[in-house]
Parts: C-alpha cells; sequence; structure tokens
C-alpha cells in the first residue's frame, strides 16, 4: 500500500539522511514509489532468479538472505534487522535475483523502486551522495562478509557475527545461523558452550 504519511516517519528516509551526511530533498513524486509491506513469519519475499527492482528497508522485524542448491540446501547469506536495507544487487542491474528473501519474525518494510531511485540521484546531488555512501556500505559488509568466510575459524566467525550483529545471535533460529557460519547445528551448540565456558 502506499505511504500516506509524513517523511519523517519514514525509516528509509533517516537512511539517506543519514548516508547523505545531511536531510535529502523530499520528491513530489515519492509516494508513489515508496510502499509499506507487511510479512508473516516464514513468508517469502522474493525468490531466486526472478526480476526484482526494489531496495527494502526494514522497519520491524528480522529476515534472513539465502542461496538455495538444486538439491535444497540453503546457505544463509545474511540476516537484516530493524534499520538495516537490503536488495539483490544483480536484480537492481537489469538481471536475475541471486538469492531468496524470507521473514523469520514478522516484518514491516519499505520497499523503494530502484529505477526511481537512481532517477532521483540523477537529478538531486544529495541523493547522488546518499546512493553512493549507500553501495560503498554495502560493498564493505559483502567485503568484510567474505574475509570472515575465508580466514576465521568458526568459533571467530561467531564471534564476529554476536560483535557486529548485537542481539540477533538469539533471534535467528539455530539452525539459520549455522548456515550462516558454514557448520553444522550441533558444531555451533558446541561453540556457544566452549564460550560460554
Amino acid at each position: 500500500m502506499s505511504l500516506t504519511f509524513d517523511k519523517t516517519d519514514l525509516f528509509s528516509w533517516r537512511v539517506l539522511c543519514a548516508l547523505a551526511g545531511g536531510e535529502v530533498p523530499w520528491p513530489d513524486d515519492a509516494e508513489e514509489h515508496i510502499h509499506l509491506m507487511s510479512l508473516d513469519k516464514g513468508q517469502v519475499l522474493f525468490e531466486i532468479g526472478r526480476p526484482h527492482p526494489y531496495l527494502y528497508v526494514v522497519r520491524q522485524g528480522c529476515l534472513k538472505l539465502l542461496y538455495r542448491g538444486a538439491n535444497g540446501d540453503e546457505w544463509v547469506q545474511d540476516f537484516v534487522a530493524e534499520g538495516a536495507f537490503f536488495c539483490s544487487l544483480t536484480a537492481l542491474v537489469g538481471g536475475l535475483s541471486s538469492y531468496a528473501c524470507e521473514a523469520l519474525e514478522a516484518c514491516e518494510l519499505e520497499r523503494l523502486h530502484y529505477p526511481w531511485l537512481e532517477q532521483t540521484a540523477s537529478q538531486k546531488q544529495a541523493w547522488q551522495q546518499a546512493l553512493l555512501s549507500g553501495w560503498k556500505d554495502y560493498a564493505t559488509r559483502k567485503e568484510l562478509r567474505e574475509r570472515d568466510l575465508l580466514t576465521l575459524t568458526p568459533p571467530q566467525r561467531y564471534e564476529a557475527f554476536v560483535r557486529t550483529h548485537p542481539g540477533l545471535a538469539q533471534r535467528v533460529p539455530q539452525k539459520d545461523l549455522a548456515r550462516y557460519l558454514g557448520v553444522t547445528p550441533v558444531s555451533l551448540s558446541r561453540i556457544r558452550g566452549r564460550l560460554k565456558a
């Protein structure tokens, strides 16, 4: 459904302002391109291999971004919760989404039509700065995630997750956290037990 409340109530506007380093001008057609969405726990937001030219900001709840193998195996790419933004980059550049997104809790999201974001950024310097900063942030997160997977031991990956995602370790199912860390649920239970001891 279209948003009809003040821009200051939008998480997406706050995120854009933070990324731009100041207030961003609000376009007259914003309400046509920003929509509030609700998801039930377990509901899939988008699937692998589909066009999906949208960027999301999480107002409430937690979601997982995941890959699926041909035999049904899952690998969790990331978790996103309140205040975070996410998208499938391959879908934004005209391709298909490379991963799926599923709600781990009941969620409220703001969905922004990305072609409109790019068009607005081409006309407004503050929006251009916000998008550039957003992509830098997104690329940095992905680079650090890749580094952790390639260079850290499973216990170190768990400690890094707890440090960089405060509170999420208690919110996400253990099987999903294990898939994120690249270990089995049993191994994760042992890691947690050793660290508590």
